[in-house]
């Protein structure tokens, strides 16, 4: 696998590589106490904070109330040159067992929802990076507004379908995003209008040392039952295709480009099932991996890489992972 511990869920370019010396000076953890004002877990394991359940501790996992806060932080350990990682809610994230050395900040405080009605046609919905996506799918629903409702199903929050340009049946984040809120390295924040910026399949590509904060959506206005049907439809469709019943991180592969989904390519190849420790490849669905109850880091990882090598020896593809991993081997 290679090292992503630079790249993370929403939407810092690059960060600076952990190392084994951060946050072992008491002084400076009790000082990041007074510097947040939410919250603050020293040495949290990261099993508790991801969908799929395992990861080893963090030095830090903080969680600022506010974009203004936000700022202050990342200025205060960029000043220590103390390594950070802000992540979403954790569902594309797989954490090493070995933890990760630094802090990780949790952008659900940034979760802000606000509607901005502009005409009889059309309207935007405002919110912060934390903010959950089927929140906004609830309110468009809600305001009969069509657009969102793809996202119906996914639980990532709206920081990192952003950085990933997430999608699905048909649809991407970029088709409805209108701006996004990027924060410098000095704490600015300002609009950056999607014209402006570089969507990719899975991916925003950002200058180094942005953040996501915040974005805005613009929607058309619709039918309040066709677009509720609609949601229901797809819910419907998660729910029979996807090992919802497991602690998952979702998709685990980008599809490749030019070829079968990654999921068909799994099964093709009978890997479906295929078990390492208490993590196996869903039987469900080939392009996921669950925990069975009481998988390791480690044995996720080691099915991420067989696969990769199976289908890259049998089938000449190489495959790309679409969840992030961070941190230190156990």
């Amino acid at each position: 696998m290679e090292d992503r511990r630079g790249i993370f869920e929403t939407g810092l370019a690059k960060v600076n590589t952990p190392g084994r010396h951060m946050l072992k000076d008491n002084s400076l953890r009790e000082k990041l106490k007074d510097v947040v004002s939410g919250m603050v877990l020293i040495d949290e394991p990261m099993s508790r904070h991801t969908s799929i359940g395992v990861g080893g501790p963090t030095d830090a996992l903080i969680s600022p109330e506010n974009a203004k806060e936000l700022g202050r932080i990342i200025t205060y350990l960029r000043h220590l040159k103390t390594p950070f990682i802000p992540v979403g809610n954790g569902t594309n994230l797989i954490v090493r067992d070995g933890g990760y050395r630094g802090v990780i900040i949790s952008m659900k405080g940034l979760n802000s929802i606000v509607l901005n009605k502009r005409n009889t046609e059309w309207a935007s919905i405002r919110t912060g990076a934390g903010a959950a996506l089927s929140e906004i799918v609830r309110l468009a629903a809600e305001e009969s507004l069509t657009g969102m409702e793809f996202c119906a199903g996914i639980p990532g929050s709206v920081g990192g379908a952003v950085k990933m340009n997430a999608g699905a049946y048909g649809s991407e984040i970029k088709d409805v995003v209108d701006k996004i809120e990027l924060m410098d390295k000095k704490g600015n924040i300002r609009d950056v209008k999607k014209n402006s910026l570089k969507f990719e399949y899975r991916n925003l590509a950002l200058p180094e040392g942005k953040i996501i904060t915040g974005a805005s959506f613009l929607l058309t206005k619709g039918i309040k039952e066709k677009i509720q049907g609609r949601i229901n439809e797809i819910l419907g469709m998660r729910k029979d295709k996807h090992p919802l019943e497991f602690r998952n991180s979702g998709s685990i592969f980008k599809n490749p480009k030019g070829s079968a989904p990654a999921g068909q390519i799994i099964d093709e190849m009978g890997l479906k099932g295929y078990q390492i420790g208490g993590a196996k490849i869903s039987e469900k669905h080939g392009n996921f991996i669950v925990n069975l109850g009481q998988a390791k880091a480690s044995d996720i990882i080691a099915l991420i890489e067989m696969v990769k090598k199976k289908v890259k020896a049998e089938r000449g593809i190489i495959l790309e992972t679409e969840v992030e991993i961070i941190g230190e081997n156990g």
